[in-house]
């Protein structure tokens, strides 16, 4: 990946970082978050997808234009995949890794690519493939793969590759974030809302149940999208002169924390956090950087991450801290978070990838 660059941010990031911190007259050793290098994909490329493989020391970065296996300790490109590799689409929205080490790659209108060893295998809908444009996975104990999809979720047998779709079951077919919590449930974040299936029973959630924050800023209303709602395919939900939207029940990315709690990024309004009963909300009147979440992370010391539309917040359950392009980012939209095993956390945007850490600031 010749265009993979190396582009450390100097002396000059870390005094505009100093004087911002001062500014806000922060704590003696507070841990910030703070951008260390970047890695540039193309200026026009996106970083949709991210995932650490610890056991072969890689960060996958999937774009716009393929996919790249970078070496984590080094930071320098392994290999880079395309559809002359094998890949069924260059355009990747999101990677998982199986139990067997399998890599599986999500693709806009291409399918699913499953790699390992040197060999690939695609599965498209003749294959039981819920749809064409696939967008998240997650794996359950007995090793079964859930994929999301803009028509419904699979679940593959890993065993003999078979795949089951679930459509109505769900509040909304357009499947864009999974998680599987402790008791192997199942999370689905969708564009009408939170669905869980506990392997006989599913139950919904929306912003009739407080999901989402309210339209506090009185943007315009994106209408909320139901089953059979839709007659093609369009992420656009700004408005005809590119103002932002608003739609509570549109969830992008979904977490499982390690207290078990379910944590929904929003279109529009905010995180949302549900602790079993309820669902409570985080904004920027709260220190989110930006309103649309689309990814969300949590760190071996419980600390969470949350890509916005306008930077990545840093939230340890009591101060929230951002980054954003003013501070090292190549974009303010974070598409993709990914922990690295030293605690790094990598940001994917449009033009390449962050790595931040966190360091303490006197």
């Amino acid at each position: 990946m010749r265009s993979f660059i190396t582009a450390l941010l100097g002396a000059l990031l870390a005094t505009s970082t100093h004087l911002a911190l001062a500014q806000a007259n922060l704590p003696l050793a507070e841990l910030v978050p703070t951008v260390v290098e970047t890695f540039n994909v193309g200026e026009t490329v996106y970083v949709r997808a991210l995932a650490v493989e610890p056991k072969a020391g890689a960060l996958w970065v999937g774009t716009s234009k393929g996919v790249h296996e970078i070496d984590l300790a080094s930071g320098k490109p392994r290999r880079t995949f395309t559809r002359a590799n094998g890949l069924a689409n260059e355009y990747v929205f999101a990677i998982g890794i199986d139990k067997e080490g399998y890599k599986w790659f999500g693709t806009n209108a291409g399918g699913v690519s499953r790699y390992r060893d040197e060999k690939w295998k695609t599965f498209f809908p003749m294959h039981g493939l819920a749809d064409y444009w696939v967008y998240s996975f997650a794996n359950q104990k007995n090793g079964d793969l859930w994929i999301g999809t803009w028509a419904g979720v699979n679940v593959v047998d890993m065993k003999t590759l078979k795949f089951r779709t679930y459509v109505k079951e769900l509040v909304n077919e357009w499947v864009y974030g999974l998680g599987v919590d402790a008791r192997d449930q199942v999370w689905f974040g969708t564009e009408g809302g939170v669905s869980m299936f506990d392997g006989k029973t599913w139950r919904s959630w929306t912003h009739a149940d407080g999901l989402g924050a309210d339209n506090a800023n009185k943007l315009v209303a994106s209408p909320n999208t139901g089953l059979g709602t839709r007659s093609r395919h369009d992420l656009g939900l700004g408005t005809q002169d590119g103002a932002p939207t608003y739609n509570p029940n549109y969830v992008f990315s979904i977490l499982v924390a390690n207290d078990q709690s379910i944590w929904a990024g929003t279109w529009g309004g905010g995180v949302s956090r549900f602790d079993g009963k309820k669902w409570t909300n985080f904004t920027t009147k709260d220190g989110l950087a930006g309103n649309i979440v689309y990814s969300i992370a949590q760190d071996a010391k419980g600390v969470y991450w949350f890509g916005t539309s306008q930077g990545l917040t840093r939230y340890d359950g009591k101060t929230w801290r951002s980054v954003d392009k003013t501070t090292g980012l190549l974009d303010n939209n974070v598409y993709s978070l990914a922990v690295a095993p030293n605690g790094d956390i990598w940001a994917g945007t449009k033009r390449g990838v962050a790595r931040v850490n966190q360091s303490k600031r006197k």
